[in-house]
């Protein structure tokens, strides 16, 4: 895996320990996950043993150790999500992808996960794609979401 982008990550909070969540962040967002030999590179330039940084890239479950896909599908499971029918649209999704909750397609080009909340309440059920959020999202509006993000 090429770290080149570690040392500019490092440099914008000048390489303090202190940032490493901000750190873990931006190579979350760099890397679509948190690779292993990145990792390594950081805990190895700031000084912090590798366990703290993997205990701290474990805890979050914003953080991922496993690749994600290009489009990273979110479907809300909160309450209000929850009672406007999301789990039936998670279960079409998981049709139409062929990936269970939690999961990355081999090509890398879909993931998909479930959330608890999004804060986007009054637009229930909700489906994150990336920084996308779409709203009153049903099992037959699933196939034109689906399209939107084809290759």
């Amino acid at each position: 895996m090429n770290s080149s982008k570690v040392p500019e990550i490092l440099g914008k909070y000048q390489a303090d320990p202190g940032a490493i969540i901000s750190i873990l962040q931006d190579v979350q967002e760099a890397y679509s996950y948190l690779p292993r030999d990145v990792l390594v590179e950081v805990s190895r330039e700031l000084n912090i043993p590798l366990s703290r940084v993997l205990s701290l890239a474990t805890f979050y479950k914003a953080f991922s150790l496993k690749p994600k896909g290009k489009h990273a599908f979110h479907v809300c499971l909160g309450t209000a999500c929850h009672v406007r029918g999301a789990q039936l649209v998670l279960e079409k999704l998981e049709r139409d992808l062929s990936l269970k909750s939690g999961e990355t397609s081999s090509d890398l080009n879909y993931s998909l996960d479930s959330v608890r909340c999004v804060g986007c309440c009054g637009l229930a059920p909700v489906v994150t794609v990336g920084e996308e959020v779409h709203g009153k999202i049903t099992q037959t509006k699933v196939p034109g979401l689906l399209k939107k993000y084809q290759k």
